[in-house]
């Protein structure tokens, strides 16, 4: 049992400087921030590369976190924004791919070859199509909070989700996708 009853407490002994309090919250926090890296990484290294660039961020900005919402979400957003900063900032786009390494070790070879090809799928969207169906569909963000994050209108990502439906709706009803001959 740690030294810090509730989220408040640890906050506090963050902001205070106690390296203890600081490993605790990463630890508590880090693994729901890494599922959001792994979205976005196409590896291991990339994924730790994100989430520890990420966190730094959020022991910077820990004194602005203002309580009116949880606590986890706000970490999540903060290393979200900031992988989306680091991708930018090389001029690259987050690649949306279900890597080796993120699959359940249960997995058959039909789920393999089913998730390989709704990749390919996803993959064949625009980018920013892409990225709002991504941010709804998987991550489970709101239009408000897709607007927000990619500085454009709640309308604009409202239109990006539905063209990106329709766009997985015509590319599974062609011949190459329309059942999948691997499913068990």
């Amino acid at each position: 049992m740690s030294n810090y009853p509730d989220d408040k407490a640890l906050v506090s002994a963050c902001l205070a400087g106690d390296r203890r309090a600081q490993e605790v919250f990463y630890r508590r926090f880090a693994p729901a921030a890494l599922r959001v890296c792994r979205r976005y990484a196409p590896g291991k290294e990339e994924a730790m590369s994100l989430l520890n660039g990420g966190m730094m961020k959020v022991f910077q900005k820990l004194d602005k976190f203002r309580w009116e919402g949880s606590l986890e979400g706000w970490v999540k957003r903060l290393v979200f924004n900031s992988a989306i900063d680091q991708f930018r900032s090389q001029k690259q786009r987050p690649t949306l791919e279900i890597a080796d390494w993120d699959r359940p070790a249960e997995a058959t070879a039909t789920q393999s070859l089913y998730a390989d090809d709704l990749c390919r799928i996803i993959d064949l969207l625009p980018e920013t199509s892409k990225e709002v169906f991504w941010l709804f569909a998987v991550e489970g963000y709101n239009h408000a909070e897709i607007a927000t994050q990619l500085n454009f209108s709640e309308g604009n990502s409202r239109w990006h989700l539905n063209k990106a439906r329709q766009i997985l709706r015509e590319k599974l009803k062609s011949h190459p996708y329309k059942s999948n001959r691997y499913a068990g």
